[in-house]
C-alpha cells in the first residue's frame, strides 16, 4: 500500500502498523493502518451488533454473521481486485492512494445500516417516515462523515498521502454514487472524486452500471458459507479475466468474452440467495413482526446523546451520535423491558422466540405487467373496507410484496456488461444472447404478493384463509 516515494523506513512502518485479520472466507489478510484507524472507532465497531441477513438468523440458526466482517471482507476485495488490474495493466495509473481509498469506500459502505440491516430502512423506515424516502448508503456516508470527523481522521489521511478535500468526495461517491445530480446536468460528469481516466474505480465496490462489484462477491461467499449453502459463483476467477477497455470515451471493468455464461451464474446465484433465504417466506414472516414491534415500539425508545438531545427509534437517523447507538440490541431492550409502555412490542417479539409467527395464508406471483402488484394491493385493501364476517379485524391481515431479480429491476444486467477477447484485449463489445447460450432467461424479474393473518388461534386462522381464498379466486377471474 507503500507510495512509490515512500523510504524504507516508512514502508516498514506500513507493515508494522496494519493489522492480519483470519477471516473464515478469505483466509489471512492484512490491511492498511489506515483502515484499521477506521475499523477501531465506536462508529465502525457497532457493525458488530448488526446481523448481515437481519431475521434470517431466526430461521437460519448459523446466519449469525454481522455487518462487521462483511465490511472488511469488502474492503479487501476491492483492494485485491485492484492490484490485480494494476498488474496486468500498469498503464491505467492506478495509484496506491486510488487503492487505499476504494478500499475506505468497501470498508464503510454499509456503516448506514439500522438494526437488523434492510429490516430497518426497507420495512420500519419506510413505514414510520415515509416522506423521508431514506436509505441506507445516504446514511452510509453521513455516518462517514461523522467517523472522520469526531476522530481526526483528516489528519491521519495526510499521513498517508491522501487529499481529505478531492479523496473525501471520491470515497462518499464511491458509496452513494453521484452527489451532485444537478453538477451532473450542467457538465454531464457524473462524478468528481476522479477524473475520466479513472472512471473504472466506481465500479469496484458498488457498481452502478451493472451490479458486478466486490460488495457482491463477499457477500455470495459469506452469505452462503453461514446459511449452509453452496456458492456455484468463484469471484477470483472474474479477478483473473477483468480488464479495463475504453468504452464510449469512458474506461469501464470488462470481462473476457467466454465467461458470460458465469456472469449470468453469478446473477442467478443472487437470485437463489434472494429465493431461499433473504426472502425465505418464513423470513419475510419474521421481518413484519419486528417491524411491527418497532412500530409499537418507536416512541418509547428513548437515545440520549451528549448535549441533551433524545431521540426515538425513527429519529435517530437524524442525528449521527444517536445513531451510532442503535443496533439490533434494541431487540432485546424491548424482549427484556418492564416498561408496560413497550408491552405490546414486546409481545410481538415473545412470539417470534416461541415460533408462534403470524399465519401464511397463501400468495399470488406475477412477472408482468409491472404495475399488477400495485393493482393487487390495492385491490386487497379495498377488500378489507367491507364489513368482515367472523369477526375478522382488517388490521390483523399483513401483505408484503417480495421482488426477485437479478439487480436490475426486470433487466438483464448482462447487457449493461461489456467484453472483450483473447485476440483483441483492448477492444469492449457486447455478447449477443444467442453467442452466449440458447438456455438464458427470458425474464430477470418477478413480484410475489404473500399475505399473513396476525392471530393463531384455529377459528379465526380458518376464517381468514376462506376469506383471502375466495378473494384470491375472484382476482384471477378478473386478471
Amino acid at each position: 500500500m507503500a507510495t512509490t516515494s515512500e523510504s524504507s523506513s516508512e514502508k516498514e512502518e506500513t507493515i508494522f502498523q496494519g493489522k492480519v485479520f483470519n477471516d473464515p472466507i478469505h483466509g489471512h489478510l492484512e490491511l492498511h493502518p489506515l483502515l484499521v484507524k477506521i475499523i477501531d472507532t465506536s462508529e465502525f465497531q457497532r457493525l458488530r451488533f448488526i446481523k448481515q441477513l437481519g431475521g434470517a438468523y431466526f430461521v437460519y440458526p448459523g446466519a449469525s454473521h454481522n455487518r462487521f466482517e462483511h465490511s472488511i471482507g469488502v474492503a479487501h476485495l476491492a483492494g485485491e481486485l485492484l492490484r490485480a488490474l494494476r498488474t496486468r495493466q500498469p498503464e491505467l495509473g492506478i495509484t496506491d492512494e486510488d487503492i487505499l481509498c476504494v478500499q475506505i469506500a468497501g470498508l464503510c459502505h454499509d456503516l448506514g445500516h439500522g438494526p437488523f440491516s434492510h429490516l430497518f430502512d426497507g420495512n420500519f423506515i419506510a413505514k414510520q417516515r415515509p416522506e423521508k424516502k431514506w436509505k441506507h448508503e445516504k446514511a452510509s456516508i453521513e455516518m462517514f462523515d461523522h467517523l472522520v470527523k469526531e476522530n481526526d481522521l483528516e489528519a491521519e489521511m495526510k499521513k498517508w498521502g491522501l487529499d481529505p478535500t478531492k479523496d473525501l468526495e471520491f470515497i462518499r461517491e464511491m458509496i452513494y454514487g453521484p452527489l451532485d445530480t444537478e453538477d451532473t446536468q450542467d457538465n454531464g460528469r457524473p462524478y468528481e472524486g476522479r477524473s475520466e481516466d479513472k472512471s473504472f474505480l466506481y465500479e469496484i465496490v458498488s457498481n452502478k452500471r451493472n451490479g458486478i462489484d466486490v460488495d457482491k462477491f463477499d457477500y455470495f461467499a459469506r452469505d452462503f458459507h453461514h446459511l449452509g449453502m453452496k456458492n456455484n459463483f468463484d469471484y477470483r476467477r472474474f479477478f483473473h479475466f477483468a480488464r479495463v477497455c475504453e468504452v464510449d470515451g469512458e474506461k469501464q471493468i470488462c470481462v473476457r468474452d467466454k465467461e458470460a455464461g458465469n456472469i449470468y451464474d453469478m446473477f442467478h446465484t443472487r437470485y437463489y440467495l434472494h429465493r431461499r433465504a433473504c426472502q425465505h417466506k418464513v423470513h419475510t414472516n419474521i421481518e413484519a413482526m419486528i417491524t411491527d414491534a418497532f412500530v409499537k415500539a418507536d416512541e418509547h425508545i428513548k437515545i440520549k446523546v451528549s448535549g441533551g438531545g433524545v431521540f426515538t427509534l425513527s429519529t435517530a437517523i437524524d442525528d449521527m451520535k444517536a445513531y451510532t447507538k442503535l443496533t439490533d440490541r434494541v431487540f432485546e431492550k424491548i424482549l427484556f423491558s418492564s416498561s408496560t409502555k413497550l408491552r405490546e412490542a414486546q409481545q410481538i417479539l415473545k412470539r417470534i422466540i416461541s415460533r408462534d409467527l403470524y399465519k401464511f395464508l397463501g400468495e399470488m406471483q406475477t412477472n408482468t405487467p409491472t404495475s399488477l402488484p400495485k393493482d393487487v394491493r390495492n385491490a386487497w385493501k379495498e377488500e378489507l373496507k367491507k364489513p368482515l364476517t367472523d369477526g375478522l379485524n382488517p388490521e390483523d391481515f399483513v401483505d408484503l410484496v417480495i421482488t426477485l431479480d437479478y439487480g436490475m429491476e426486470d433487466k438483464d444486467p448482462v447487457d449493461h456488461t461489456n467484453f472483450y477477447s483473447k485476440n483483441n484485449p483492448d477492444k469492449a463489445v457486447k455478447l449477443p444472447r444467442e453467442k452466449v447460450s440458447q438456455l438464458l432467461p427470458t425474464n430477470f424479474s418477478e413480484t410475489i404478493i404473500r399475505f399473513y393473518y396476525k392471530k393463531t388461534d384455529e377459528t379465526s386462522v380458518s376464517a381468514a384463509k376462506k376469506h383471502f381464498e375466495q378473494w384470491k379466486k375472484n382476482q384471477e377471474v378478473k386478471m
